[in-house]
């Protein structure tokens, strides 16, 4: 079916109208378009390589998803990073004064050679005394001067491991930045192909992106595997005919994972955000066995993603311009099934 080429949308600003133009192609199309006479080779050339693109901007939104949420994690690393450090430095400004102030006793004394301040003494005894309390001092002394010598090397550590962390964060931007501009570009490269199709099959693909089922299907049968997957079930169908936008995981519109995350989020429970990391979130059932609430995922690489509702009835974002809606178990190449 042509549902597994349509490419995940996206929208690095996660606007939800901005690429409604592009919406009217759609992947799922492709059966209705495949009715179309043999002599219109021309334009079923042309709508395999929009189908085509959509599913490598589909497959470039995940990754999008995947730095995304990267670059979300290392700026996390570094912020605590840099209040471990501002807490460390404080530790060894205050060490620092101790020592400091111990030092200035000393020195205030004089420093007088043992043996020459107990020949001079007035009092040996007393001497004595404060010579084993000078001692003991002299002793602490020490001890914090290695726990200074300490903390700063361990300072220094926190500082680098922070530094790269910082290196990390910008490539990961740099990442991030660089799967957009592939989104883009394919879609853009999409639109393009489908502004030379002549109207009536522009106009064709238009009716198939809008022809998804967005009734409720017979469900009646269907019993969720758990409270949880009953809870994450209710609130995807909440979602039903809110617009695909790629990089967006609610509430007002979605790509394929982001709407898995957000409706099982409404069950608090949190999901990774890409399709890929999601297929491993729970564990692995045959297709047979599936429940309203699992996870299916498609296509060999798990490039898309939908939520099993029952019945042999899937929900999901299917593409740009093309809402949340329901659509055959069998759209695409099933690869996994995982009951979270």
């Amino acid at each position: 079916m042509g549902f597994h080429r349509r490419l995940a949308p996206s929208g690095f600003d996660r606007g939800v109208g901005a690429f409604g133009l592009a919406a009217c192609v759609m992947s799922a199309a492709a059966a209705a378009l495949g009715a179309l006479p043999a002599t219109a080779a021309p334009q079923d050339d042309t709508r395999a390589e929009v189908d085509r693109l959509y599913t490598q901007a589909e497959k470039a939104t995940e990754a999008y998803n995947k730095a995304d949420e990267r670059t979300d994690s290392l700026r996390e690393q570094v912020g605590t990073a840099q209040d471990e450090i501002a807490r460390q430095q404080e530790r060894i400004n205050t060490m620092r004064d101790t020592l400091g102030s111990l030092a200035g006793a000393q020195y205030r004394s004089g420093g007088l050679d043992p043996s020459l301040a107990l020949l001079f003494s007035d009092d040996p005894a007393e001497y004595i005394d404060k010579a084993a309390a000078l001692d003991r001092i002299s002793s602490h002394q020490a001890g914090e001067l290695r726990d200074l010598q300490f903390a700063m090397r361990e300072l220094a550590q926190k500082r680098e491991e922070a530094t790269g962390k910082l290196a990390e964060l910008e490539k990961s931007r740099k990442a991030v930045a660089r799967h957009k501009r592939t989104v883009e570009r394919k879609l853009a490269e999409a639109r393009r192909l489908l502004n030379s199709l002549p109207y009536a099959e522009r106009a064709a693909y238009d009716r198939a992106s809008r022809s998804g089922r967005s009734d409720l299907p017979d469900l009646e049968d269907a019993v969720p595997s758990s409270a949880r997957a009953a809870a994450a079930v209710a609130a995807a169908r909440s979602a039903l005919g809110r617009p695909y936008v790629w990089g967006a995981n609610g509430p007002g519109g979605f790509d394929c994972s982001g709407l898995m995350q957000w409706s099982y989020a409404q069950a608090g429970v949190g999901l990774p955000r890409t399709s890929q990391a999601q297929r491993y979130a729970g564990r692995q059932v045959p297709l047979s066995q599936a429940q309203p609430g699992d996870l299916i995922a498609y296509r060999s690489d798990a490039s898309h993603i939908a939520m099993y509702m029952g019945n042999g009835q899937v929900i999901h974002a299917p593409y740009p311009g093309a809402p949340v809606r329901y659509d055959p178990v069998g759209m695409m190449p099933v690869s996994s099934v995982t009951r979270v």
